[in-house]
């Protein structure tokens, strides 16, 4: 009986052993939630209702030239790492001053030195930009880009509320920031 439980006690530490070597490392570019109102995952005591999120990845600088390098001036890039961001809206909001109604959408941009498109798609779960297609765009919009003091070393977006039901979506990596316009 003694060998039994023995072999079976040795047996069980090596399948965990196993495992254990075998799981996988974390993601270099983990994920994260932006919410518009910024505070809602963070205190849901008010009466404050989610107006939209975005998940998106985060890659980091790593000491790497980002824009016009790692991320090349006008061409479409994913905003962000692995697939591309996915933005629910809850209720009809406007972006850029243009009309987005409620669902949930992916997120793509074309950066460009002192201006980047920002490009909403009907079309999910896209992994990088291959295969991407215009034809299930439904809004794009032209924002300036500004520089930074401080370098943020991971992609970033965040929502800033201004008050009067507006907002800006704020994208930022490396020195670089854009301020999307949001009313709801």
């Amino acid at each position: 009986m003694k060998n039994v439980l023995f072999t079976l006690i040795l047996l069980s530490g090596m399948v965990t052993v196993t495992f254990a070597q075998t799981f996988r490392s974390i993601d270099k570019s983990p994920m994260d939630v932006a919410y518009l109102p910024d505070n809602f995952a963070h205190d849901r005591s008010g009466s404050d209702k989610a107006i939209a999120k975005i998940y998106y990845s985060r890659p980091q600088k790593k000491g790497r030239e980002i824009f016009g390098n790692v991320v090349a001036y006008d061409k479409l890039w994913r905003t962000g790492a692995n697939e591309a961001p996915e933005l629910k809206v809850y209720q009809e909001i406007k972006m850029g001053g243009k009309t987005l109604a409620a669902g949930t959408y992916s997120l793509f941009s074309i950066p460009g030195e002192k201006e980047w498109t920002i490009i909403v798609s009907t079309d999910l779960d896209y992994w990088g930009t291959a295969g991407y297609q215009e034809k299930y765009e439904i809004l794009r919009v032209k924002v300036p880009s500004s520089k930074l003091s401080q370098e943020v070393e991971a992609f970033s977006i965040q929502f800033k509320e201004l008050g009067d039901n507006s907002a800006e979506m704020n994208l930022a990596w490396d020195k670089t920031v854009v301020a999307v316009p949001v009313q709801y």
